[in-house]
């Protein structure tokens, strides 16, 4: 029996993995959006580069599914050195940190995904790793113990994390470049489809990238999973053409709206809107009403509502806008209706 962290995986889903990572840009020149930090790494990059030199530690941040772990592997692709990659609940111990920071070779990419995840006990250790590349280690218990101090070759620690606030200030600070990612415009996301579809080898139309591209949630990720599901929707009921109209019925079918809602997104607004006349409603109420964890609505469902002005953050809880009801077809309560005006 494979011990439990052993993950098993068919050979559809080994298939699906090397897809995925073959739609990652693999330079920074192929990086569709995100313009300033591209212009910034570039800069810090050539420089590093030029003396030869480990790049500044660097924090990415943002929603997930636009890039942070792209942009950390091409960082290590234009250094033209190792890159290694982990993630924060993955290191549980100081030793797992140890293991990993003693093994770079010099110059090398660390990668730590979600590393808010990263037990505040063990940030410590970083410490004097990413400053002074050294990692001090307690030897023995008791009155016996004693602290070995072991060199480390210069290296870049790459930080990702979609909650920047649950990084602790002292770690926070020994970023020397810290960025954040932004939602891609539908322009950007179009080009990033068609992208992608040349890489699938998907026969595709300007207009079918576009339908495809405004429904992405601003972000990458979600464009190039529908991008996949209209493909099998044109293969299976068209002729193989992702034009604009097996677009538009391929993602009605996924039930995927204009805005980019999916069916749990419009359960929310229609449980705000109709169930609790628009709100405020509390956050484990509404959770109970669409029958969804709060963790899950908070964090997944409730960033893009917020974004995209369906519903706003009361002192009560959360309540829809007059643009909520519009979206639905609904009459909004007379007040939201006076407020536009």
């Amino acid at each position: 029996m494979p011990a439990p962290s052993t993950r098993i995986q068919t050979p559809y889903l080994v298939a699906e993995d090397e897809l995925d990572r073959s739609l990652r840009p693999g330079r920074l020149e192929e990086f569709v959006g995100q313009d300033a930090l591209r212009d910034q790494l570039g800069v810090a990059i050539e420089a590093a580069a030029g003396r030869g030199e480990a790049l500044d530690h660097l924090l990415l941040a943002g929603p997930p599914g636009l890039g942070k772990t792209s942009l950390a592997q091409i960082v290590a692709a234009e250094l033209e050195v190792p890159f290694v990659a982990t993630a924060g609940p993955a290191l549980e111990r100081k030793g797992d940190i140890a293991s990993f920071l003693t093994a770079l070779e010099p110059r090398s990419v660390f990668f730590v995904d979600e590393i808010h995840r990263l037990a505040r006990t063990l940030e410590e250790t970083f410490y004097p790793a990413m400053e002074d590349h050294r990692l001090p280690i307690t030897v023995g218990q008791g009155a016996g113990a004693r602290v070995v101090t072991l060199e480390l070759p210069p290296f870049t620690l790459v930080g990702a994390t979609t909650r920047t606030g649950l990084l602790s200030t002292p770690l926070r600070d020994r970023f020397g470049i810290q960025a954040r990612l932004e939602p891609y415009t539908v322009g950007e996301l179009a080009v990033i489809v068609r992208r992608s579809a040349r890489i699938l080898e998907i026969e595709i139309e300007d207009e079918g990238a576009h339908e495809i591209a405004s429904r992405s949630r601003g972000t990458p990720r979600v464009a190039n999973r529908l991008l996949k599901r209209v493909r099998d929707y044109a293969e299976v009921r068209l002729d193989g053409v992702v034009g604009a109209p097996a677009a538009r019925a391929a993602l009605e079918m996924l039930e995927v709206d204009s805005l980019g809602l999916d069916r749990l997104d419009r359960r929310i607004l229609e449980a705000i809107c109709v169930k609790f006349a628009g709100g405020p409603v509390g956050l484990s109420t509404l959770a109970v009403a669409v029958g969804e964890e709060q963790d899950t609505i908070e964090d997944v469902y409730e960033p893009y509502l917020l974004q995209e002005g369906l519903i706003k953050r009361t002192p009560r809880g959360r309540a829809a806008t007059a643009a909520a009801f519009a979206h639905l077809g609904l009459a909004a309560p007379e007040e939201l209706s006076r407020a536009l005006f």
